[in-house]
Order: C-alpha cells, then structure tokens, then sequence
C-alpha cells in the first residue's frame, strides 16, 4: 500500500505527528493509499513558506505568471491520463464524465492564463489640476483553497488556477475523499516550476487542518467549496482575523415546468442531466415543479428516461452512473428517500442500493425518482446532493414562484415555457444567482458562477468576476505639478 506525502516550500514531506489517513475506492470498497494527516504544526509550516514565497511571486510581471499557469495547462494534458484514472478510482466518476472534467480543465486553465494579462486597473478622472488617480490591482497575498469532494480535479484547477495567475501563494487542503488526487495535481503543477512555497499543500480532516488554516493569522483569504454549514463555521473561524473569504455553498435549486413548455423534451434533457456525477453536483435540480396538467407526462417520461441509465462500475466506457463518494453521503440520501416515503411520497424507481455482484461491495445506490412530493418534505426542503429527483404539482404561475423562493438557498433555477414574455416574468422573480431556460444547466469558463443569495454563497468563481475575488484595487493618487 502506498503512502504519500505532502507538498510544503518546495519539498515532499510527512506530517510532524507522523499520522497517516486511508483513502477508499467508493466502488470496492478497498483502500487506495495513506496520505498525511496534517496538524496544526504542519499548518505552521505551510503558511510561512507561502508568506515567504509571496513577495518574488506577487512581483512577477503578469506575463509570467500567465506563461507558468499555460505551461501547466500543458502538463495537466499531457498527465490527463493519470488524473482520469485517480478520479474514477479515488471519487467514482464514470470514465468517459472523468475525461469530460480533464479536458474542461485544460480549457479553463487556458482562459485564466489568457484574460489575466488584461486585468491590471485603470485610470480614474480627476477634477483636481495636476493629479492623476489610477486604481491598481494587487493580490489578496496568501490564500487557504479548502477544495470539495465532488468533482475534484475541475475544483482544484478552478480555484487554484486565478489565485496563483492573480500573484497570490495558496496552500491547498484537498477534501479527504480526494487526497491523493491532490498530491498527484501537486506533482504535475511542481513541474511547472513555480518558485517554492508558492504552492503549497496539506491533507488531512477539515475539522482540524481545515480550521487551523482559516484561523491562522498568516492566511488572508479562504477559497472554499462546500456544504453551507461548513461555509457558516469558516466565516466564523476567519472573522476572528477578519480574513476575506469566497464560497461557493449549497443549492436546493428549483426547476419550474409551465404548462405550455415542450414537456417531453423538458423532461428527457432534465433526466439525462440530473444524475451526472452520481447528482453529486452544487447545481443539481433539487426540485421539480411541474404544471399539474402536465404533470403525469412529465413524470412518466422523466421515470422511463432514469431507467435507462447504465450504472456500473466507473472504469466501465458504457456506465453513466457510478458509485455515490463515500458511504456518509450515501447513507445520508437513504434516510432522504426513506423519509420521503414516510412522508407519503410515491418511488416511481429506483432507491435502493444494487445487491449483485460486483455493485454490492461498492456505495451505490439506483437513480431514484420520487413523485407526488410536497413542499414541506424534509427531502425537497433540504439540499439532497445524491441521485433522487424530487418532482410537486403547482397550479399557478404565482403559487410556483413563492414555492421555489422559499428556500434557504438561492444558487440556479430552471424554467421551461415556450413563453418567452413568461420565462423573463418568472426569470425575474427568482431569487437566484443564475437561471437556465429551457436546458439545463450550461457552464462555461466565461460565465461567472455562484454569489450572494441566502446560504448559497459569498463572491463569484469562474469568468473573470471570479478572477477578480483573488485581488484587491488600490488606489493610487499623485500630483505631478
């Protein structure tokens, strides 16, 4: 068995404690390897050699820093192959959906390292003679990335990529799930020739390395993706030093089926999205709300459509869907499906795990589809992030707006209408970040993502709104009289 190391100044090296940690195969069941369980001591460490390594890196002209993060973009593809197989293996991801994520990064590093090069301020007029005023922008200095468990190289490379192009150094704390895959990432972004303490990264609970990073003195800013709950006790952690901090947190996101929207093509697109990653996603559907005199077509169609997903195990070219990441979260979309039932909803497939060989060993569980839900369900009021779709009958347009508003969260929503007048009306009235009309949810380097509504977030990522998270302007005034 395997045992890796972590990544601080410059150098591969095992914890103080000399503590160790397993990371699990979700479709066995069988350990992988033993990285470093990081303590406070470790922490310590990291955070000097990015403090250290800050001022030579912020300095460096931004055409330089660009050409490091293209030179890695160039290495991520040359090792794709390696980082494909670390994620069926270590997350679950279906193979073909894993070179789908490769390729998508590569693409994304591409296009931090090219819009960078114009992101440097601008000069403000001024009404008094003699005085130029320009705002320039600097880096944060050192920033914590807390990485998620769900799509794990797209979220490593997407929130590391624009704080190192920005000028700021970063020490990396990888989901525990995903461990290894963040040592393999750091060794192909060393490759790059960063200087060191530049990159840096630790591995170990979020509970205790996690924390010990936002209370830190030593970092400015946290980047983290994660579970809403998770994202309230690191404001708390890093108000304690007043830290900036940007987080894209959960959804419970609404899709809103009007009675005059094409239901078939709704529902078989819908479907054949939704249970992507295992429905391990931010941006996953969690409600459906469908027009009640469509509503039998749209369930009966989206039912035949999930029926037909190929689960297997992830190395499989022809499966769809994998195993869910870890047992934690499986067992936590079970007690969903059961309470769902208790609360009188109806399975139309699917919720149970498979009991023939060879998904038996793993974490998997069928693609489920539950119907005649309401809205105060535990299972459509809270945020799933598992392969269940939950689909309610609304009666007006009114009615539906009110139903999809109340919530906690506010990340995207979806809204089918061959109305166009009617899909910019609802449009409008959500209370979300982002809205998909009449497809599914479509993201690309250049669309900014997440913000600020209700627990669903703080600051944008991706585009170059989320580029600009990871700088500061200053303002600069001089007189030359």
């Amino acid at each position: 068995m395997q045992t890796y190391k972590m990544f601080i100044n410059g150098e591969w090296v095992d914890t103080e404690s000399g503590k160790t940690f397993a990371t699990i195969n979700p479709s066995t069941g069988e350990e992988l390897g033993r990285v470093p369980q990081a303590g406070i001591e470790d922490v310590d460490k990291a955070v000097n050699a990015a403090n250290q390594a800050l001022p030579e890196w912020s300095k460096m002209t931004q055409s330089d820093r660009a050409k490091t993060i293209l030179r890695f973009a160039d290495l991520v593809e040359e090792h794709s192959e390696e980082l494909v197989d670390l994620e069926v293996n270590e997350h679950g991801t279906p193979i073909m959906l894993a070179r789908g994520f490769a390729a998508a990064a590569v693409d994304q590093l591409e296009y931090i390292a090219c819009i960078s090069r114009g992101l440097m301020g601008q000069v403000l007029p001024q009404s008094i003679p003699n005085t130029i005023g320009y705002l320039q922008r600097v880096p944060i200095g050192v920033c914590a990335v807390i990485t998620p468990w769900n799509v794990p190289l797209m979220m490593m490379l997407s929130m590391i990529g624009p704080a190192l192009v920005t000028g700021n150094t970063c020490i990396l704390k990888p989901a525990s799930v995903s461990s290894i895959l963040g040592v393999k990432f750091t060794e192909i972004l060393e490759k790059a020739d960063l200087p060191r303490g530049v990159m840096n990264l630790v591995t170990g609970p979020g509970g205790s390395v996690g924390d010990a990073l936002t209370t830190h003195p030593g970092v400015d800013m946290v980047r983290f993706t994660g579970a809403s709950d998770t994202g309230k006790e690191i404001l708390m952690a890093a108000s304690q030093t007043v830290k900036k901090c940007v987080m894209e947190l959960g959804g419970n996101n609404p899709v809103i089926v009007c009675e005059d929207a094409n239901v078939e093509k709704a529902a078989k697109l819908q479907a054949g999205r939704h249970y992507g990653n295992s429905a391990q996603n931010c941006s996953t559907p969690g409600r459906y709300y469908v027009h009640e005199n469509v509503y039998d077509e749209f369930v009966e169609v989206f039912a035949n459509e999930v029926k037909g997903i190929n689960v297997g195990l992830p190395w499989d070219e022809k499966t769809a869907m994998g195993p869910m990441a870890s047992l934690q979260q499986l067992e936590k979309v079970e007690y969903y499906i059961k309470t769902a039932k208790e609360q009188g909803a109806r399975i139309v497939c699917g919720g149970s795990r498979p009991s023939t060989p060879p998904l038996d060993k793993g974490h998997f569980l069928m693609p489920t589809v539950v119907a005649d839900c309401t809205h105060d369900m535990t299972i459509v009021r809270e945020e799933i992030f598992g392969p269940a779709a939950c689909i309610l009958k609304f009666s007006s347009e009114e009615e539906v707006v009110k139903l999809a508003n109340d919530s906690e969260y506010g990340l995207c929503a979806g809204v089918w209408t061959e109305n166009g007048s009617k899909a910019m009306k609802i449009t409008d009235e959500l209370r979300v970040d982002s809205v998909f009309i009449n497809m599914p949810r479509m993201m690309t380097p250049e669309f900014p993502w997440g913000g600020n509504v209700r627990q669903s977030g703080v600051g944008k990522s991706d585009s170059v709104c989320g580029m600009e998270e990871f700088t500061d302007l200053k303002f600069i005034c001089k007189s030359y009289s």
